[in-house]
């Protein structure tokens, strides 16, 4: 054994571990430490610890035709951290660059090589199943025992046997010692750059968080001068940049801090990096001045993160992070902006479908005002004719009714109306049928005094009611009751009922229009389905309409809606 290689040997490995150090801040390096990595960064991963296994062999002491090395610590480590393929590939390609170099322990260090990285890849798949992580503890283990595996084949390989026997009595200890130390440290400074990527995206993901929390309600409306200047104050308020922009394909939307004075808000994009984003669709960071491509000459910005902001596969615009001489542009900030980014784009995403949500229940409001019932023109025109000989007066009356109820049909009122108006429509369709109906047909009304003021879905309780004298009372002998109920059951909630003590209805009113052969009495349409959708777009849970009902037993329509904006009050006939 020969002490005097030790110190040697271990100020070779020390500068092994700065140059793997080195290579732990490539970003493409650190991305692969956290995430299942692809078979490309498999590939990577082989080159960059080749890199240090061929490094080691180098940086080795010639001894007696062999070289005291540091090989181990690269393709030992590549197993620990990927696998065996990972492991495997290493130790091949740092094995086939050792034999090259001659020497009469050429053979048995390639061999050993090609082992040891295999060797280690499989502990790695061993503790992985078994869902451990390899501490440095064990990466030391591993690393002393694959420098005796080596000093065996040696033995068994390496000729003539007692130059092998020789060397390994020299470097045994020296190299087992320094090199399993090597590994150690090797591991824990990748477990240190480990715990600094989960510290970034913390970080990342909490400021995130931050900025989503206050900008979200503000792209409800999608890509604005105003919505962009206000999420574009909220990142420059939460971040550390010197200035934020938001475009869209055109123009700069907003952009607040450093540059504002030449970054006019309004104006077309004038960098090139920007137009370069939104050709490419992929995130660009700009290192310099020129790559920003601001044309003026005293613009104080120096460095840039832009991304792309999607909306359904294209590009709607840019988002970008901007910084001066007095910092640079960090990890942290890169992976905040690409947060962003995504977040921004998602809420897009929203705002758009939200406005085509909104887009077809203006075409179902639509649809609704304009359907004409022809069955009920027919009933109607031949009741105003045949009160026109003997009542006259009723008759005009009717006709009043009649063309109230149409122009409220088709009347475009953008989809809301105050409640006292939803009541005269019910009003002038209830005189048509009463006409026709006389005493079959009753109405009672319990409408709590100041409600009538609300805001509330145009055509929202005009088809229950019409429902409750079609379906439910009409095909009674007796005929019955419509009970017309509106209240506030709390100071958040506005409540509206129609019921009937008609024939009921069976299991699912949405299904099936008219009455069954069972007698059941089931409904559909445009009516009732188009209320509960309308409802169920514009207010979402807990609001709604539950109906009740039984074979016999009448129905009990229950509509609840926040308490919207109190207009003013219409006074309302309720006959």
């Amino acid at each position: 054994m020969n002490l005097a290689l030790m110190m040697p040997l271990a100020e070779r490995t020390a500068v092994l571990i700065v140059a793997a150090l080195l290579f732990t801040r490539v970003r493409a390096f650190r991305s692969i430490l956290n995430q299942q990595a692809t078979w490309k960064e498999k590939a990577v991963m082989v080159m960059i610890f080749s890199a240090i296994s061929i490094l080691g062999t180098y940086n080795g002491i010639w001894y007696q035709d062999a070289i005291a090395n540091s090989r181990v610590i690269g393709t030992v480590v590549a197993g620990l951290l990927a696998g065996p393929w990972v492991g495997l590939m290493t130790g091949l390609i740092a094995g086939m660059h050792r034999y090259s170099l001659g020497g009469f322990t050429d053979l048995a260090c390639a061999i050993s090589t090609i082992s040891e990285g295999l060797i280690a890849g499989l502990i790695y798949q061993f503790r992985r199943n078994r869902q451990q992580e390899i501490g440095w503890t064990t990466a030391m283990i591993v690393g002393f025992l694959a420098e005796w595996m080596q000093m065996g084949i040696i033995l068994l390989v390496a000729r003539p046997y007692e130059a092998a026997l020789s060397l390994i009595q020299i470097i045994s200890i020296p190299m087992s010692v320094v090199n399993s130390l090597g590994i150690a440290i090797l591991v824990i400074i990748i477990d240190l750059v480990k715990k600094e990527e989960d510290r970034i995206g913390a970080l990342q993901a909490q400021r995130t968080m931050q900025v989503a929390d206050k900008t979200l309600s503000y792209l409800r409306e999608g890509l604005t001068f105003e919505s962009a200047k206000k999420v574009a104050e909220e990142i420059l308020r939460t971040t550390r940049v010197a200035a934020v922009a938001i475009t869209d394909r055109e123009t700069v939307l907003a952009h607040v801090g450093a540059g504002s004075s030449h970054h006019v808000v309004g104006e077309g994009i004038s960098t090139k990096a920007t137009q370069e984003v939104l050709d490419t669709k992929e995130v660009m960071i700009a290192h310099s001045k020129q790559e920003i491509g601001c044309k003026e000459a005293n613009c104080p910005l120096r460095y840039a993160i832009l991304v792309p902001l999607m909306r359904r596969r294209e590009v709607a615009g840019v988002l970008k992070l901007y910084q001066d001489r007095s910092r640079k542009l960090s990890a942290v900030d890169l992976e905040l902006v690409r947060g962003l980014g995504n977040l921004i784009s998602t809420q897009l995403e929203l705002a758009e479908l939200e406005k085509q949500s909104r887009l077809l229940a203006d075409a179902e409001i639509k649809a609704l005002h304009a359907q004409i019932n022809p069955h009920f023109l027919f009933n109607a025109l031949n009741t105003i004719v045949s009160f026109i000989r003997f009542r006259p007066e009723q008759a005009r009356e009717l006709l009043i009714h009649l063309g109230e109820y149409f122009r409220r049909n088709l009347h475009d009122s953008g989809g809301f109306v105050s409640l006292a108006e939803e009541f005269e429509h019910i009003e002038a369709y209830l005189a048509i049928e009463r006409a026709r109906f006389g005493e079959k047909l009753r109405v009672e009304y319990d409408i709590e005094a100041g409600v009538e003021g609300f805001i509330v879905p145009g055509l929202i309780l005009q088809p229950l009611v019409e429902n409750a004298v079609k379906h439910g009372l009409l095909p009674k002998r007796d005929g019955g009751t419509v009970k017309i109920k509106a209240r506030r059951t709390d100071s958040h909630t506005l409540e509206l009922t129609v019921a009937d003590d008609g024939v009921g209805m069976g299991a699912d009113p949405f299904v099936q229009p008219h009455i069954q052969k069972d007698g059941k009495r089931r409904l559909s349409g445009i009516g009732l389905s188009n209320v509960k959708g309308r409802l169920q777009s514009i207010y979402g849970q807990p609001y709604g309409i539950v109906i009740e009902s039984a074979p016999g037993e009448g129905t009990v329509c229950v509509i609840t809606l926040p308490v919207g904006v109190n207009a003013s009050a219409k006074s309302v006939h309720r006959g």
